[in-house]
């Protein structure tokens, strides 16, 4: 309320302060609170919503197929209930009632043409239980009771122990199976058992991909400081010609780069050529430089070098010149100015071009594909080859989702060593 004779604001009657509108000024700052939060919202939401679509729900996706298992429950219903009080570890057969209702199950799975998908799931668990399934198929449909002897007579395998079991081990809805075998483990009668050491090859292909993504990692930092220091204080004319050179590699494409790279690196190849010119080998003994850990290095180096010289350049191109001058006029030599003043300050840039190289690098497979071999491979490599060749999707979600727990395990680290705060791209 306002005075009449001194013109000033005086308070109301009531004690509670209003808008223009006569709404109590509290309750109108809410509410354009609630309008401003919701504006914004809004304008986010796209991105919110192209986030989930594209990151979180694949990741979602591939957490829940790395543990589902209803193909078994789904398929067999009646098997799996008849199978729940039988117990493998007494080394007998399951009754004539477990065959009956899988006789039941089976002619049914048969004819709607899902045998051979239980088949193939169970054959991940046990190698020769798709081809069991296959074959199976048809004859159900012409057994009679008793169907305990009618499967045996047709196939020895339906009177082993041990088929039954891989029956039971996979029938509940949600399996342990895919982490176990991504570790090279599996559930046997007596418990989780270790593969023999001959059939190991995951947990050596994790080690593997760490070790290699570290190792480009590091080559791609000795490579791209001194490239982004001269990026950093050249002339501007010489330092965009050079910059050019940098981001060429981004207008070739993947494919070509790789494979150029085995052209340069075979043993009839320019690198090798090049070295007995020189004199530095003979013709007899040009470098395996192709097909093996090596190629796998030196393709990736190239391929993700950029990734580390762009962060490098844009936190060098802030750090004025004026703090390596003061610290010469000091007495510094330039071991010293270069050690204790100008590196420390490029630390964020270090941090970021690694995380995105390691990164980078720990999920590539198109590469070492090529130019890898045996030796070379990643696991992705293998994550690949269960989506698109052996279909064992389960298992490519399990790998995937410990990968995606060992990366993010070493982001914790780095955080805890360097700060994921000092990271900066520019």
């Amino acid at each position: 309320m306002t005075d009449t004779i001194t013109g000033m604001q005086t308070p109301p009657a009531d004690g509670v302060m209003r808008a223009a509108d006569g709404t109590p000024l509290k309750q109108s700052l809410a509410r354009a609170l609630r309008r401003e939060k919701f504006r914004s919202f809004m304008l986010v939401l796209p991105l919110l919503a192209f986030i989930v679509v594209t990151f979180i729900a694949p990741i979602t996706d591939m957490l829940f197929r790395s543990v589902e298992n209803s193909i078994v429950q789904e398929t067999i219903p009646l098997t799996v209930e008849a199978l729940r009080d039988w117990d493998p570890s007494s080394g007998e057969l399951p009754d004539e009632s477990v065959y009956t209702a899988f006789h039941t199950d089976f002619v049914t799975a048969f004819k709607n043409k899902r045998h051979t998908r239980l088949g193939l799931r169970l054959n991940y668990d046990e190698p020769g239980m798709a081809g069991l399934f296959r074959k199976s198929g048809r004859a159900s449909t012409r057994m009679e009771a008793p169907y305990k002897e009618a499967f045996i007579e047709f196939d020895e395998d339906w009177g082993d122990v041990q088929t039954w079991a891989v029956i039971k081990r996979a029938s509940p809805q949600f399996t342990d199976g895919y982490f176990l075998a991504a570790v090279d483990a599996h559930r046997t009668n007596e418990g989780v058992e270790m593969l023999p050491e001959k059939e190991r090859i995951y947990l050596f292909l994790f080690g593997r991909t760490m070790y290699l993504s570290i190792v480009i990692t590091v080559a791609c930092l000795v490579l791209g400081f001194p490239v982004a220091y001269l990026l950093a204080n050249l002339p501007m004319r010489t330092s965009n010609l050079l910059m050019i050179l940098v981001l060429l590699p981004f207008w070739t494409s993947l494919l070509v780069r790789t494979a150029s790279w085995k052209v340069l690196l075979q043993q009839q190849g320019v690198v090798n050529d090049v070295l007995v010119w020189l004199r530095l080998i003979d013709d007899a003994g040009r470098l395996i430089l192709i097909n093996n850990q090596t190629g796998t290095i030196i393709a990736m180096t190239h391929i993700l070098l950029p990734f580390m010289i762009l962060p490098l350049y844009s936190v060098m191109s802030t750090i004025s010149p004026s703090y390596v001058r003061a610290a010469k006029s000091l007495g510094a030599n330039d071991w010293t100015a270069f050690w204790r003043v100008y590196f420390p300050q490029t630390v964020p840039g270090i941090g970021a071009g690694a995380i995105l190289v390691f990164i980078l690098a720990i999920g590539y497979y198109i590469t070492p594909e090529l130019v890898g071999g045996t030796s070379g491979i990643f696991i992705s490599n293998r994550i690949a080859y269960h989506i698109s060749s052996s279909l064992n999707w389960g298992l490519a979600a399990a790998l995937g989702a410990i990968l995606l727990v060992l990366v993010l395990l070493l982001f914790y680290v780095y955080d805890k060593i360097v700060g994921i705060d000092n990271v900066k791209l520019g």
